[in-house]
Formats: C-alpha cells, structure tokens, sequence
C-alpha cells in the first residue's frame, strides 16, 4: 500500500488499474478497496498530489488553483473558431490527484430529473442516482423534503457568506419574478434562486474526492493493496485480442526527470477502467485502438475495436463573467485575497473563517418568460417547444453570484466587486476531440463546437441572460456600475450604456435597439468559455447510437475494459457537473463491485 511518484518494481501486476485518479476515479477505488481489501487497485494519475497544498486546500485561494499554466490542471486547446471570433478557446481540465474536485469553484449544484430521465439508460433513472447522489454527502443545508444524505464522505455546507450582497442579489431577482427556493437541489426545483451551498467542509477545506475518500484510506494501514502511481501518463492500454490485460505509462515530464522514450508496462489481471475526463478519455481510449477506424489509421494506430462514437458529442456548458464595482466593505468580497493582500501565511496561521469561503453566495435556475421566447425568434420557439415546454423542470440558464472580480489584471482599480457568472444549461452545439498521432506529445484535434449550432440557439440563449442578469445587477443597492471590460461596448448615445448608479426594484428594462444586439453578439462571441463541465465524449448508449458505453459501463467491442467519468454523459445536465461525477463514481464502484463478486 503506497503512495508513489515512481512505481516499485516489485509491482508488475494488480487486479484492477484505474486509469485517472480524478474526482470519479477516486471514488471507484475506494468504494472497491473497501468492500474487499485483498483486491489489488492501482489508480495511475498524470498530475501531483493534492495533499497539504493550501491554495487547493484553502477556498479563499482556489482562483491561484485556477490560474492559466499552473501545474494542478491539463489545458487543451481547441482549434480556432469563426464562430468565437477566431479564438483558439483553451478548455482545462483537473489534472492533480482529486481532478476537478480539487481545482474546482466548489459549487454544489444537483442535475434535474429530467436529465436523468432523458438518459434512457436501466439503472440510471433519476431515483437511483439519487440513492448515489445521497450516499456520497453529509449536507449541512434545509432538506425539508428530505432529498439528502446524511452520512457520506462530502460535506457539503454553507457557513461563510456575505450577507448583504447574497440578500441584496436575491432580492433583485425576486423583483424579476425569480423568487427564492431554500433548496433548488431536490431535482425537481427550477426557476428560482438559492443561498449557495459547498463542497467545503465544517473545517473551512475543501471537500474533494482524493481527501475525503482516498487519503483516509491510504493512511489507515486498512487497505494494504491500495496503491496510487502519480506524475504518470498512461499511453494506452494494452490487449490480448480483444481483452484488456494492462496498461502502458510513461513518467510525466512536467514533473519529473525520465528519458521521453521511457515506457514501462502493468498488467491488470481482472479490469481497467479508465477515468480521464471527457478530454483525456476518448484520447486514451483511440492510442488504445478503439475509435473510429478512419481517425485510427490516418494516425498509425492499428484498430482493435470499430466505435465510432470515441471522441464526438462533446459539450460544455458555455459561460460567460459579468462584473460590477459595488460599496461592499474590505471583508464582504474575496478581492483583497486575490489581489495579493494581506500575506497568505498570516491568513493561514490565524485560520481566520474567509479561509473557507469560495466567493459563491447564490445561485439560480432560470426559464423563460413566454414573452421573451417569442422575442427569441420562431426558431428558438420550436426548439424550446421541443426541448424545454413539456419538461417544465428543466432551466434555460444557470447562473452564479461572487463577491469577487475573478481575477488580478493590471488595470482594474483596487475597489471591491462582485460577479454573475451565467451559462446555457442544454447548449445546442457539439464538439469533438480526436487523437492526431500515436503518442502523448501529438496535440489533439479538439473543437468546442461553441455557438456553432445551426440557427444561433445558444447565443440568444446568451442573449437573453445578458439582459436578465445585468438587470438585476442595477437593482442591488451594492450597485456601482459595470466594470466596462466585461461588458458589451454600446454605441455612443445608446440606453443601454453602463451606469454608475442602482435602480429601484420597479425600473422597467433597459431598451437595446438592433446595434446595441449586435454589440452584444460580438461582446458573446469574443468572450464567452468554458465552465470546466466537459462531458459526453464516450456516451452510453446503443452502439448504433453512437454509443460507445453500455449500461455497465463497458466499452463496446472488448472485454475488462469499462470508463467512469463525465465522458459517458448521454445529454447535458442543469448541474455544476462535480456532483454528477462523484455520483457516476459511486455507481461505478457499484458496478465494478457486483462484477467481480465483492459487493452484494
């Protein structure tokens, strides 16, 4: 049992190899160390560990966690795209032991009914996720409705918040018609606001799935057959006709001092399963050979399993960050933290409780008005006629509220801010990501498909929050006005230029005549990115579907191979995506368990 950065020789071969120690993988292989601790696991992850690293540890500090080129997360560039205004979007993924779970915003939102239900898969209804979704949290938060767990390994919990801006901000929505639901995670509620809750323990800490569920594990002297390999890509996993027997990895060089051509080889004498994200997945999976035969052989690599669908129908859901100057104090937003002040040893030292706040102090899911439908245009009203009208829980957009502005560049004033981050829930547009060569160093092809959808769903999707969300902006008493860089640039003379002062509750809506809508698309276009919620890039559906997962979660065409992370997404959810993937980890571990006899 053992955590390593290089692997002991003396290990050649365990029973299962999870590939991916992030926020699903962790959870596998600690649920399967448990039921039966003779069982040889080994996770092989690619990044460092997350262990005792204050800016991972610590919520006040998760925008350094975040920050572009730090070493806990994997970027991927996508392709440029005219529909981005020719930007090469860049998508990171968690790439640290607790992936996503420890680099994430620790927002604890649940999926709708609904997007279980549209999954159509046995075993997968929306009343046995939510026996997984209960085993996995002890919530801290109203559960009237007693749609909680109790006892699991994830705290979830609300404790420090700044009240004015969370009141002020639910009130303005309020007057909106999206009044507050104390609990809008029972996967039925919808159209309202909610107090944010978070993976963030009674501690302060962050609650991610390598802390909370692995390391006990690893220290307890309880799971002697328990390994972790870190700093180790995994190449591909190797075959014996069509039957997973191991893997192939090589030392990530990020990290440590290896020849590049240094392979070393682990077999798995019962499973692999592969945990990599809905990017890293879909990749392993074609180096491995299974994918589309076409993008197989154009890249050198010999085909061992016809599945088209490896790498297609990915998403995201597609965020875009408004941010306000407000009269809020020095102590009621994180902007001091993240500009550098005061020193981050003393904070730490006197374990002062703004340690443990994400920012995050409310969030909505939010439909419609029918007015604003037909506003939308014919084409958005079909699609929402059939999308949306009779699954009356489901959003159109989600939305976010922190005392913050989400970042330190050099010409915004030192003031103290707040933020709205918004995204479509059920973005219309697809993406692929693909292998281009056999190797870990060949770069991906990898497009977002943003706002590329056929009639321009998910920009008036984008639109209209625009609108809705900077109108309850204006109605906070916090309001100092926008901060003009993230906001659209109006024409000179426009109604609908910024402002510098709050609006009573009953202000009518600011007019946006046909330039002001255009500066609003381009604004869209040049800014909008990810949320860090990439998912549906191995599906589990039918195999003539597209799938490329089936119920249990095996990968068609070959045998002891299955994957368990976001990546078998059949369709979108309402949701920050970390409760799904824990949740996926819990099913899995179920799974996983059954087949090989040590779980009932």
């Amino acid at each position: 049992m053992g955590i390593y950065s290089i692997l002991p020789e003396s290990i050649e071969e365990v029973d299962v190899i999870i590939v991916g120690g992030g926020c699903s993988g962790c959870i596998v292989a600690s649920r399967l160390s448990d039921a039966d601790p003779s069982l040889s696991i080994l996770i092989i992850e690619g990044g460092t560990n997350n262990r005792h690293v204050h800016e991972l540890t610590r919520p006040a500090y998760l925008m350094s966690g975040l920050a572009p080129g730090n070493k806990y997360n994997l970027f991927y560039k996508a392709a440029e795209s005219e529909a981005l205004a020719g930007r090469e979007l860049v998508v990171p993924s968690g790439g640290v032991l607790g992936g996503g779970s420890s680099v994430n915003l620790m927002v604890y939102t649940r999926a709708q009914r609904s997007d279980f239900e549209s999954w159509d898969m046995a075993g997968w209804s929306a009343d046995d996720m939510m026996h997984y979704m209960n085993k996995l949290e002890t919530y801290h938060g109203p559960d009237e409705e007693s749609r909680h767990g109790s006892t699991g390994p994830i705290h979830v919990t609300g404790r420090v918040y700044s009240p004015r801006l969370q009141n002020d901000f639910i009130d303005a929505a309020s007057s909106m018609g999206w009044p507050e639901i104390p609990d809008l995670q029972t996967m039925d509620a919808v159209n309202g606001v909610q107090r944010a809750m978070r993976y963030v323990g009674v501690d302060g800490k962050r609650q991610d799935t390598a802390r909370q569920y692995l390391h006990p594990r690893l220290e307890d002297g309880q799971h002697p057959n328990l390994h972790v390999l870190l700093e180790s890509n995994v190449k591909r996993v190797i075959f014996d006709g069509q039957r997973a027997i191991g893997v192939e990895y090589q030392p990530n060089l990020v990290f440590q001092s290896a020849t590049p051509d240094f392979i070393r080889d682990i077999k798995a004498r019962r499973m692999v399963v592969i945990s990599c994200g809905a990017l890293g997945t879909p990749l392993v999976l074609e180096r491995s050979g299974v994918g589309d035969p076409t993008i197989l052989s154009q890249t050198g690599v010999l085909s061992v399993a016809n599945v088209p669908g490896v790498g297609r129908n990915y998403q995201d859901h597609q965020m875009v960050v408004y941010s306000y100057d407000s009269s809020l104090s020095r102590e009621e937003t994180l902007d001091a933290i993240i500009r550098g002040g005061p020193g981050a040893e003393d904070i730490i030292a006197k374990n002062i409780s703004i340690l443990g706040w994400n920012s995050v102090d409310a969030y909505c899911k939010l439909r419609p008005r029918e007015e604003d439908i037909r506003y939308l245009g014919p084409e958005f009203e079909k699609a929402w006629h059939e999308e949306f009208q009779h699954q009356p829980d489901r959003p159109l957009m989600m939305a976010s509220l922190s005392a913050c502005f989400p970042a330190n560049p050099p010409w915004l004033p030192e003031s103290q801010y707040f933020s709205i981050a918004a995204f479509n829930a059920y973005p219309f547009s697809r993406g692929h990501i693909h292998i281009t060569g056999p190797t870990l160093a060949d770069p991906p092809n990898f497009h977002t498909g943003f706002f590329s959808d056929a009639d321009d769903l998910d920009i008036k999707t984008h639109v209209w929050m625009y609108k809705k969300q900077r109108q309850i902006a204006r109605r906070m008493n916090v309001f100092k006005g926008e901060v003009s860089e993230t906001h659209p640039q109006f024409p000179p003379g426009s109604q609908a230029a910024c402002s510098g002062e709050p609006l009573r509750a009953d202000t009518p809506d600011l007019v946006y005549d046909s330039e002001d809508e255009k500066s609003i698309d381009q604004f869209l276009r040049k800014n909008v990115g990810t949320t860090w919620h990439s998912l549906g890039t191995c599906r589990m559906a039918a195999r003539e579907d597209g799938g490329v997962v089936d119920a249990d979660l095996n990968v068609y065409g070959v045998k002891g191979l299955k994957v368990a992370d976001l990546s078998i997404l059949p369709k979108n959810v309402a949701a920050n995506t970390a409760n799904v993937a824990m949740a996926i980890g819990e099913k899995a571990a179920d799974i996983i368990g059954r087949e090989l006899s040590i779980m009932s």
